[in-house]
């Protein structure tokens, strides 16, 4: 069997949990690294026509995998009649160091999506670039002003009729205590 009971009497997959960064790449793997851990979010997104967004609260849960190779999050809104985390999907990101750059992939059932994307650091930020993009959704998804207990992070769509990109989406996010 692949699963095992941990602690809390939940079912983990065994060799997918990791405790860090493998040694050998610990410095390219920290760039996600320094992510890892239990977030808060304050979300902003569809805008609708009077120009006004939507907003929610959310979280994201965050953690090594695969040995330290990779990086996992599980991405959810916060239910408001319940306060309930609702998993929706998750990010499998990795370092590839046959391209040094990482490779991240978002999958997100009930939207029936998977999306895939390529990146690395720029300046002070983290930018994720569309590898595969259907039309209309050609994203960058940037991590910005990461510091240890916040950051941001925002898609940002390009407008086909325009050539700019616009931001479509972002999210202040707070670690948990």
């Amino acid at each position: 069997m692949t699963t095992k009971s941990n602690s809390t009497g939940r079912w983990t997959l065994k060799g997918l949990a990791s405790n860090g960064p493998a040694t050998e790449s610990r410095e390219k793997l920290m760039l996600f690294g320094q992510l890892v851990g239990d977030w808060e979010i304050t979300e902003t997104r569809n805008r609708m026509s009077d120009g006004s967004w939507v907003t929610g609260k959310g979280e994201i849960h965050m953690r090594w995998i695969l040995n330290g190779r990779g990086v996992q999050d599980i991405f959810g809104p916060i239910d408001e009649a319940t306060g309930q985390f609702i998993p929706v999907g998750t990010t499998v990101r990795f370092y590839d160091e046959s391209i040094d750059a990482w490779r991240s992939t978002w999958n997100a059932p009930l939207q029936h999506e998977q999306r895939t994307f390529i990146g690395g650091p720029v300046g002070s930020e983290i930018v994720l670039r569309e590898s595969n993009p259907a039309p209309g959704l050609d994203e960058h998804w940037i991590f910005s002003e990461i510091g240890r207990d916040t950051f941001r992070w925002r898609a940002e769509r390009l407008n086909p009729e325009t050539g700019r990109r616009e931001i479509v989406e972002r999210m202040e996010v707070r670690r948990l205590p």
